[in-house]
């Protein structure tokens, strides 16, 4: 273990849903020592514009943020995101780069118009029974970092797959819009080294959290105080106040927060086997998966 480098630490649950404002999105923060994590604007159905401000305008120092999202696309197996494309990026920053300009016009980090777009349609597969030729059937292209989930006992979906309730292809699309209009100024880990002080992005995959909270992958959607909070004191966290029901999305951001705090000062985690530079730059990676 290395000392505790961060101060605060977030988890977002995020959406790629289509419109302005989202109850699929959840933010929550804690501090050191055990204090139960919290929502922030608990109640508010947050855009995705206003998490882009809250993380540039009011995000405690040192915060470690963990974004429920894919931070890029299948590189490694194929050698490029998009074969056959001469725009396709070479990358992860330069992914960002192109989504953002193709979908320049569409309103609220959406991602509409590049997953239309006549090149990239060709790798996605999306609603409507409309896969294309380039998608590679089956569960469709997976980075390093997901085949890495797997053995942790997570069920990824391929970030091309843009169909079905457990896909996170769309959200992780809106994300890389709002990677790229923070123009650097928080790092985004591995992509960017992790650096000495300061706040840094990561990409986290709830389900991870919530197994380390001693649930199974089956089960890791928590809908009660009762159960949440069960979770928590595994977690080494003092008890969320409430009763009833509570919607799976504040859960997941909870238990993922506090399971930041307990797990950053791991340096396993900060140096995964299969990271490797081309890695960090290319595909990136999920912090807690090994």
């Amino acid at each position: 273990m290395m000392p505790q480098r961060f101060s605060h630490f977030a988890a977002i649950d995020w959406s790629g849903a289509a419109g302005e404002r989202h109850a699929g999105i959840a933010v929550a923060l804690c501090g050191l020592g055990s204090a139960a994590p919290a929502l922030i604007r608990p109640g508010h159905r947050w855009s995705r514009g206003e998490v882009l401000d809250w993380l540039l305008r009011h995000l405690p120092a040192d915060t470690l943020v963990g974004f429920d999202m894919g931070i890029s696309l299948a590189h490694h197996d194929k050698g490029a995101f998009f074969p056959g494309w001469d725009q396709s990026p070479a990358d992860a920053k330069a992914l960002w780069a192109l989504i953002e300009a193709i979908c320049a016009t569409d309103a609220h980090l959406t991602a509409t118009s590049f997953v239309d777009h006549h090149e990239a349609a060709r790798h996605f597969r999306r609603h409507g029974g409309r896969e294309g030729d380039l998608f590679g059937g089956g569960s469709g292209r997976f980075r390093l970092t997901e085949l890495a989930q797997r053995t942790l006992g997570c069920k990824p979906y391929s970030n091309f797959n843009l169909v079905g309730a457990a896909q996170v292809g769309k959200s992780s699309l809106t994300g890389m819009r709002l990677l790229h209009r923070l123009g650097g100024r928080l790092p985004v880990w591995p992509i960017d080294p992790l650096p000495g002080a300061g706040s840094v992005i990561t990409e986290i995959y709830t389900t991870i959290a919530a197994t380390a909270a001693g649930r199974s992958a089956g089960t890791s959607k928590i809908r009660d105080f009762a159960a949440l909070n069960a979770a928590l004191e595994i977690l080494e966290s003092e008890p969320v106040l409430g009763a009833g029901p509570i919607a799976d999305h504040a859960s997941d951001a909870l238990i993922t927060a506090a399971w930041l705090r307990r797990s950053a000062p791991d340096q396993g985690l900060w140096n995964p086997q299969g990271l490797t530079p081309q890695i960090a730059a290319t595909e990136g990676w999920t912090f807690g998966a090994r």
